[in-house]
């Protein structure tokens, strides 16, 4: 029975309700509803491969079409708009002798080569790039030429004279008190001394007195956007450690880059040394270097005792008859399918990049590395890391586990990207510096300022005595 207050509801045939014009809306609702719903279900989520579970999802990688390189634009943007202005050796007094040393007896041809070259190569390329600007009011970066490794290991500064003149240097640059120096490029060496190890730990500002002076130095270079380490005995850039396990690199801040290949395997064309084909090759692994007392090399030394016919290590000299030319090491890399490249006095090796050019799969084994460009190269496509705690015939078991058609995929890959490892014109499609403008690009600031920096309502800077910034005159504090 229903309730006195119930309308009553007229009837069709058989006992239904009539099927009004609401009812035929709500019947297709519910169908498409159901449609979609069912779709939504049967269907893989996005971001997941819809196929074999088993293989990882690739990115992509860097490419050729036609000639012209190809990069992600999930990882850079559609073009370079840069502009950098690199000082002049002679319009700051104290960057020709961190240039040439104290005499100025120390060429820039002497400094080209070996792991320091790099020093040289990115000043000579950004000299006649199309990115320079000799307007300084126009620039987004400002890049400090010096070539201190080399000055230094050729006896040209010691350490002491490499920061005091850091330190005048920086005193006569406006702009890098402008900024604090978050728009200045250093292509700035590692060294075993108290030059820069503890950067990091230096973060104090204070007036550059002689007690003081050190401190200050590394304090405000700490701030530079760009740093770029090079060892001493093999131990060569890109760094996040030390042989003392410590490091002024700063991710979000600094920029890796590649290492100093040397040019007769980096240039288009014949190169000094050809790779072999895996069928030829007749070891499975090697390790070409010193072994400096490291840990991870050490073992590897002897785990090639254990297993000479599968792994190379030899213990190499600079000397005798264990020292080997640069075309001899090459020949050498190039008789293994897997390249090793353990930790040496730092987390970074030159023997990553240098496997790229024999075609040998780099196997690092150095847990703290960074690599460059991160935000375009998928590294697992193209190289393995392993476990430095791990190395032993476990290690060696793994490689040989891997079929020649994988590892002919993974040198397929470098090819692809081995281009950005060499430092070339801007002629050329590829290249170390067409990856470093785009990386310094991504560091450009619409706005720099500093703690010494102010302004005003109409766009001038001043300084904390609020004298406008044209008007600020050498040297000045570094506090």
């Amino acid at each position: 029975m229903g309730s006195p207050t119930n309308k009553s509801r007229p009837l069709g045939a058989g006992g239904h309700t009539h099927c009004t014009r609401t009812h035929q809306i709500g019947a297709l609702l519910l169908v498409a509803a159901t449609f979609f719903l069912s779709r939504i279900f049967d269907s893989p989520c996005d971001g997941f491969p819809s196929a074999d579970l088993s293989r990882p999802l690739r990115s992509e990688l860097p490419s050729f079409h036609g000639g012209d390189f190809s990069w992600p634009l999930r990882g850079y943007g559609p073009h370079l708009d840069l502009k950098i202005y690199v000082y002049d050796e002679n319009e700051i007094e104290g960057l020709k002798a961190l240039m040439y040393g104290r005499d100025g007896k120390i060429s820039a041809v002497k400094c080209m080569k070996g792991q320091w070259g790099t020093q040289v190569k990115i000043h000579k390329l950004l000299l006649i790039s199309r990115f320079q600007t000799r307007k300084k009011e126009e620039a987004d970066l400002f890049f400090v030429p010096s070539y201190i490794k080399c000055v230094r290991m050729l006896g040209g500064l010691d350490d002491k004279e490499i920061t005091d003149t850091y330190v005048k240097v920086l005193s006569q640059m406006p702009y890098f008190r402008r900024s604090g120096g978050r728009d200045h490029i250093f292509v700035f060496p590692r060294f075993h001394g108290g030059v820069v190890l503890e950067m990091e730990h230096c973060l104090c500002r204070r007036e550059p007195t002689a007690e003081h002076s050190d401190r200050s130095a590394r304090s405000w270079l700490s701030m530079s956007l760009w740093w770029w380490w090079l060892g001493i005995d093999g131990a060569v850039l890109g760094d996040r450690t030390d042989k003392k396990d410590t490091s002024a690199f700063n991710t979000w801040k600094d920029i890796i880059i590649p290492g100093n290949v040397d040019d007769s395997m980096t240039t288009n064309g014949e190169r000094a040394v050809q790779p072999l084909p895996l069928s030829k090759r007749k070891l499975l692994a090697n390790y070409l270097g010193r072994a400096q007392g490291k840990v991870g090399r050490l073992k590897l030394i002897e785990l090639a005792k254990q297993f000479p016919h599968k792994l190379e290590c030899p213990d190499l000299r600079f000397s005798g008859p264990n020292k080997l030319g640069r075309p001899e090491y090459f020949e050498h890399l190039r008789n293994a399918k897997f390249c090793l490249a353990p930790r040496g006095e730092s987390s970074w090796t030159l023997r990553f990049y240098e496997s790229f050019f024999v075609e040998c799969v780099p196997v690092i084994m150095s847990d703290q590395i960074e690599l460059p460009f991160q935000n375009v190269i998928d590294y697992t496509q193209i190289s393995i890391k392993w476990p430095s705690t791990r190395i032993g015939p476990e290690l060696l078991e793994y490689l040989e586990s891997i079929p020649d058609k994988d590892i002919e995929t993974m040198i397929s890959h470098g090819r692809q990207v081995r281009c950005l490892w060499a430092y070339a014109p801007e002629s050329s499609p590829c290249s170390a510096m067409q990856g470093i403008m785009w990386e310094l690009q991504r560091k450009v600031r619409q706005f720099q300022q500093s703690a010494e920096t102010f302004w005003l309502h109409n766009g001038s800077y001043v300084n904390r005595n609020l004298v406008e910034f044209s008007k600020w005159k050498p040297p000045m504090p570094l506090s």
